[in-house]
């Protein structure tokens, strides 16, 4: 296993390497957050192993997906292939050795976005294999809301889908073996949590409690009809009521598991997370986990699918660890630490942690091979179809770009469409978040180099969306444009893939709305008018307001056309052939100056 280690030590006085990574922490700041003042008691050894952003991802997940960064220790970097569930199983399994108290957590998405393999049978596959990797708790995040909420509460009780049914007769899904959390997602009418809000696992006299957390802004990035009736608290306030509920139990060791995370200054998985006060990571998580409540002893986060394990300061300026395990079961985190019996609590000074390589060249774990065998069987002869040919990899947001050509093709697929639904569309706008993975040259199974799978496509567009049309005047779609990079996605912006014809100037060395120069905008070549109407095509997500982009739910003129994913396979089917295959676009429509 690659890893680096991140402790906090109580009494050091410099950074340091050797293995570990310390963190500076005068002695006097170890004590019990109860400030107790009494002697140190006996302590016993605890271990978390930690996942995030799993996202159905049970076979090895391909491109950028499927690989982390590296960093070796004279500064170059190395790309390694990670991941797949047989290979996670075997990892966990692997850490799990000796420890006599230990625990597997997670924060948040587990489930949707997810391949084919999952997707089809409604996430049933990966709640089994959840179940075989022996998770023990898990907080909730906003893709957990995808199919909504009363999905969600299925998948923790069992039972068949309730429009599908059981996918195997005699076969009836049981459910997750584990609680699932979520202390700020309640009942708008009650005020009360929709599932609970936390947990208290018991290891051998060791009590500890984790509260589940997604982010506040969850009902901005998810279908709307999912969350109806629901409300998102502000997370902070949430954490520390349940710090105290727990207290008030007698419950001292509390571990917060929160889906919504940072931006580390350095994206290899065994970063030395340096970078002041912060601990070398940005965003969200920073601001949280410096204002929730001292009781909390670790932040295991999630939702930005970044590697982080960084310590940062708490309201008493302590440090504590926030840790994220990037995603697609790529890495996982090992958290290990001291438990003082006689104060109930986590010895803040002693937790260390590193993110571990999920390495596919360690042995694939049987039962999980045996699981993903089952249901790859099912889903084979929807998954094999091919719909396409591509002469190359077509590359997603792994591309590292504003624009990326994945974003491009699929516009330019929605727009064909729209075309076909209305001759007058002028336009199509995808958002990234929706373009969930790489489309590879290389085989992922039995078909040839260059062959696009049903399978395969379903991983990039696995949300089942459709494809709307709706009217906007030139003011409508310029402030479209503007929502990229101002109100909830100012401070990281969201560009949308513009399909052909679409072009403009992203300006970032300006701030707010003027990073889009307005002057710039062009359709078919000729300058936006403000005042005359075009047809642009979105998906329905979209076309809600989602991800911010609230101008959108204003359109006028609604039609709503086919699945998004049956779009791009049409789309593909048309405009490829073994002899012809597809070229990635140059994703040269948004010009860029920074």
């Amino acid at each position: 296993m690659h890893a680096r280690m991140f402790r906090l030590t109580a009494g050091a006085a410099t950074l340091a390497a050797v293995g570990a990574l310390a963190v500076a922490l005068p002695a006097a700041q170890a004590q019990p957050d109860n400030d107790s003042r009494t002697r140190p008691g006996p302590t016993v050894d605890l271990q978390l192993l930690a996942i995030n952003d799993l996202h159905g991802a049970l076979e090895p997940p391909t491109g950028s997906n499927g690989q982390v960064t590296h960093r070796h220790e004279d500064g170059t970097t190395e790309q390694l292939t990670a991941g797949g569930v047989e290979y996670l199983a075997t990892g966990l399994r692997e850490a799990r050795e000796g420890q006599r108290r230990s625990l597997t957590v997670a924060a948040g998405d587990l489930v949707g976005a997810t391949p084919l393999l999952s997707g089809l049978f409604h996430d049933e596959p990966t709640i089994e294999a959840l179940n075989e990797l022996e998770m023990d708790v898990a907080g909730v995040g906003n893709h957990e809301f995808d199919e909504g909420w009363e999905e969600l509460t299925r998948l923790q009780e069992g039972g068949c889908h309730p429009v599908d049914g059981c996918y195997v007769e005699g076969r009836e899904f049981e459910g997750a073996d584990f609680p699932y959390l979520a202390a700020n997602v309640v009942d708008e009418d009650t005020g009360r949590p929709i599932l609970p809000p936390y947990s208290v696992q018991n290891l051998n006299g060791a009590r500890v409690g984790f509260i589940g957390v997604t982010l506040e802004g969850t009902a901005d990035i998810v279908t709307q009809e999912g969350i109806e009736g629901l409300e998102f608290l502000d997370e902070v306030e949430t954490i520390d009521r349940y710090s105290r509920e727990l207290r008030r139990r007698g419950v001292n060791a509390v571990v917060v598991l929160i889906h919504e995370g940072g931006y580390p200054a350095d994206t290899a998985y065994n970063n030395r997370c340096e970078g002041g006060a912060d601990g070398g990571v940005s965003g969200p998580i920073v601001d949280i986990a410096e204002q929730a409540s001292s009781a909390v002893d670790v932040f295991v986060s999630g939702h930005t699918h970044q590697p982080y394990v960084c310590a940062i300061p708490d309201p008493s300026g302590r440090e504590r660890l926030v840790t994220s395990a990037a995603s697609n079961g790529r890495l996982f985190t090992e958290l290990n630490m001291k438990y003082d019996l006689r104060s109930g609590d986590i010895v803040r000074a002693s937790v260390e942690g590193s993110n571990r390589v999920v390495d596919r060249e360690q042995p694939a774990a049987a039962d999980l091979t045996a699981l993903i065998d089952y249901w790859s069987e099912l889903a084979a002869p929807v998954a094999n179809a091919p719909i396409g040919y591509i002469s190359e990899d077509i590359r997603g947001r792994g591309a590292g770009t504003p624009e990326f050509p994945l974003g491009d093709l699929i516009a330019d697929a929605q727009l064909a469409h729209a075309r076909e639904l209305d001759p007058s569309a002028a336009v199509a706008l995808m958002n990234p978040g929706g373009v969930r993975a790489d489309l590879t040259y290389a085989a992922s199974g039995d078909e040839g180099d260059g062959v696009v799978t049903y399978g395969e496509g379903f991983t990039v567009q696995p949300f089942s969306n459709t494809v709307n049309l709706l009217d906007l005047t030139g003011e409508q779609l310029l402030q479209v444009l503007r929502e990229q990079v101002t109100g909830v996605n100012e401070s990281s912006p969201k560009i949308l893939q513009p399909s052909a014809g679409l072009t403009y100037t992203l300006d970032l060395t300006r701030s707010g709305a003027e990073r889009i120069v307005a002057d710039s905008v062009r359709i078919d070549g000729e300058p936006l008018d403000p005042a005359a109407t075009y047809r642009v095509a979105v998906n329905s997500f979209l076309a809600g307001g989602g991800d911010g982009f609230a101008t959108l739910a204003d359109g006028g003129n609604p039609l709503v056309g086919d699945d998004d994913m049956a779009v791009l396979a049409e789309y593909l089917t048309a405009n490829s052939s073994a002899g012809a295959p597809l070229s990635a676009p140059a994703a040269d429509r948004v010009t860029v100056v920074q």
